[in-house]
């Protein structure tokens, strides 16, 4: 490939190594999550919920770093499914509430040890190494 076409190598691109991790990495909990009826981005969304209980669309999209387009129909089903509630702000219609539900609750127990199972099946990064890449990753993302 001539030089002014290096920077098209995918062996060059930040955005590649990231990409197949992710993937990796949903892929590594599909597992666990798929017999509870949950996709990793549900999952991520319950992680949020059992932590405040409730929070509007838009900071959940925030701390997930997912858009509306994305939220919205994954939030009609897991309240199609009993897992939330939605309703809007009394100070502000516009605002949309998430809340757990005690179904939604109910998951909690049975998603306690999803982390700690991953973690035993193994990385090539040192403890130390994890550290430093969730460190990398939170700057990259602006945090």
């Amino acid at each position: 490939m001539a030089q002014e076409y290096e920077q098209l190598l995918l062996k060059n691109q930040l955005c590649f190594p990231l990409y197949a991790c992710g993937r990796k990495i949903v892929a590594a909990y599909t597992p666990y999550l798929k017999p509870l009826g949950l996709t990793y981005t549900q999952y991520i969304v319950f992680m949020v919920l059992w932590e405040k209980e409730s929070v509007n669309v838009g900071q959940l999209g925030k701390l997930l770093h997912l858009d509306a387009g994305t939220l919205t129909p994954l939030l009609k089903h897991l309240e199609k499914e009993g897992y939330i509630t939605r309703a809007r702000s009394k100070e502000d219609e516009r605002v949309t509430l998430i809340s757990i539900t005690d179904k939604g609750n109910a998951l909690k127990e049975k998603c306690k040890d999803i982390p700690t199972k991953l973690a035993s099946e193994g990385s090539s990064l040192t403890q130390k190494e994890a550290e430093e890449l969730y460190r990398l990753l939170y700057k990259y993302l602006g945090e």
